[in-house]
């Protein structure tokens, strides 16, 4: 297999390959390490790269591997390499959540899926770029490096998990970490031609610090499978005590659904409910390219034998108080407004109060129960993860707030409303645009236990 091979074999398949010793972490490290110098100017997704202790790990994870006593079961992902999202802390290295004032700004700690993840055997990289304090779904943060599409370097990865993105899409790391609190997860997989899982609320802890916008952000991850998808997602899951909010660990495990999906998804005895839509009420209908991936998917599957029914639930009233826990995010940071992007600095000068804060969350509550309840009629809803393509770098940085704020709602418009009911979401890629870009990937999303 030569290098090029490697870099875009899966995660799974990679750690398989070292548990036959057919390679080292050393190898994998090496590959990765080198891609990242040689690309990553051009690409910008990764604002810190920790070559040096990802180096000392993998000579260290290599010498236990000769050492080892052959019976010994290893960690799942055992010497792979992972990316983690600048939102994320990990101890000993910069965290600036996108922002040039945090350049200084060292984690104390691991944040406990950071905590998982090691404890699975992988190995960091380094930081992946996200939008300052995660606010924006393309990644420029002002005077840091804006991340760039690999499919088209003029073009955005999405965001805020755009770095993670784009360093999976590249090749420049397996697989990645990301978060999720309006489709920050599910954008940039739609943009760059990859799985992106939003986990279910409660799967994954944000131990230590907690959850600070009452629930509507989840961790998740991208990756070019989605076998790899369900491992990382069963090896990230998992209560830490005192969590406000919890799921069981599922069984079987996601791995071995995924394993499990091709033989099920043809016996016409497990049959699905499916509804499906191409148009988010009341923002509108989604372009003519991101429509004929939810229409293909959907005749797809009723060949397959499964029921499908155009349906949708009913979004309506959920932007402005989305909006107000968009703000709160912002204003949380604790940043002062001259350190803050324009538009950054104009939600934050739009700050709510407390009494408004707390409407706005009791109104997200009740039209959450509306959409679960939806769910109890239907195993899943395909939608367009976004209503067009993915936009020009820079496309709208001169527009006015206001302006940039209503194309944004226009755009990611699918992804909101299951961050609010706290349902997982998981984007598929489908093929390419006329214009080269990854066409616009459908959104499954599913019943409130997965």
């Amino acid at each position: 297999m030569n290098s090029s091979d490697l870099a875009f074999t899966s995660a799974l398949t990679q750690a398989e390959l070292i548990r036959q010793g057919e390679l080292t972490p050393i190898d994998l490290v090496g590959l990765y390490l080198d891609r990242i110098q040689q690309l990553d100017s051009q690409l910008g997704s990764f604002v810190t790269v920790t070559a040096e202790q990802a180096w000392a790990e993998a000579k260290t994870k290599t010498e236990q591997l000769a050492s080892r006593n052959q019976t010994t079961q290893l960690p799942p992902f055992w010497g792979v390499p992972i990316a983690i999202k600048d939102l994320t802390a990990v101890q000993g290295v910069r965290c600036a959540f996108g922002s040039p004032a945090l350049l200084d700004h060292v984690s104390a700690h691991d944040d406990a899926v950071v905590t998982r993840l090691k404890q699975a055997g992988f190995i960091i990289l380094g930081k992946t770029s996200v939008s300052e304090l995660g606010s924006l779904p393309y990644t420029e943060p002002t005077h840091l490096p804006t991340a760039r599409n690999p499919w088209n370097l003029d073009y955005t990865p999405g965001g805020s998990s755009g770095g993670s993105a784009a360093a999976v899409a590249a090749g420049l790391s397996p697989v990645a970490q990301g978060s999720d609190g309006g489709g920050s997860v599910r954008g940039p997989a739609f943009c760059c031609g990859l799985v992106g899982m939003k986990s279910a609320r409660g799967r994954i802890s944000f131990a230590p610090l907690g959850d600070h916008q009452s629930g509507i952000a989840a961790h998740g991850v991208l990756a070019r499978t989605v076998a790899d998808a369900a491992a990382l997602l069963d090896v990230m899951s998992g209560y830490v005590p005192g969590d406000p909010y919890w799921l069981p660990n599922p069984e079987p495990s996601f791995l071995a659904v995924a394993q499990q999906g091709a033989n099920r998804i043809n016996r016409i005895d497990q049959s699905l409910r499916i509804a499906y839509a191409t148009e988010i009420l009341p923002i509108g209908a989604a372009d003519a390219d991101c429509q004929q991936c939810v229409l293909e998917t959907a005749s797809q599957l009723a060949n397959l034998g499964h029921h499908l029914e155009p349906n949708c639930p009913d979004f309506s009233g959920l932007v402005e108080p989305f909006i107000v826990l968009w703000r709160a995010g912002v204003a949380t940071s604790g940043l002062p407004s001259e350190a803050l992007s324009p538009f950054n600095q104009w939600l934050l000068s739009q700050q709510d109060l407390s009494g408004d804060y707390l409407k706005a969350v009791w109104a997200i509550q009740m039209i959450a129960r509306r959409i679960v309840a939806f769910f109890e009629h239907y195993d899943a809803l395909l939608l367009p993860t976004y209503l067009h393509p993915p936009i020009r770098i820079g496309a709208w940085n001169g527009l006015p707030p206001t302006d940039a704020l209503q194309r944004i709602i226009h755009w990611i418009a699918p992804c909101p409303p299951f961050n609010a009911s706290g349902q997982p979401a998981l984007a598929l890629p489908r093929g390419l645009t006329a214009a080269g870009l990854p066409m616009g990937s459908p959104s499954w999303l599913g019943r409130p236990c997965r």
